[in-house]
């Protein structure tokens, strides 16, 4: 399937014969200041617009932090006391070693 582009018919050679024959206007001159409005355009801040989910993800993030860090502050003892020293006071004082701090066995606790 070749074409001919010698043709006089074919598209691309009427499309040259036509860019060949068009007369070439001088572009007009840029109006008095017009650099300088576009220069302005181009450095001017547009107003951002933001979302009501941008506008409070950081106090979100904020409020979670100050919330781990109560919690933290809260339950420091269960975290400072060492796993082998609970277990070699359990096992002298015989106590029962079920998890009292643990919220699922306090939840089976009270569905029962």
């Amino acid at each position: 399937m070749s074409h001919n582009i010698n043709d006089p018919r074919h598209p691309w050679g009427r499309l040259t014969a036509a860019a060949r024959s068009a007369q070439q206007e001088n572009a007009p001159a840029a109006p008095y200041g017009f650099t300088t409005r576009v220069a302005a355009l181009a450095f001017a801040q547009e107003r951002r617009v933001v979302s009501l989910l941008e506008r409070f993800a950081l106090r979100a993030v904020g409020v979670a932090a100050l919330l781990a860090l109560c919690s933290v502050a809260l339950n420091y003892q269960a975290f400072s006391e060492s796993p082998v020293n609970a277990i070699a006071q359990s096992q002298s004082e015989d106590v029962d070693l079920t998890a009292a701090d643990d919220a699922v066995a306090l939840v089976i606790d009270f569905a029962d």
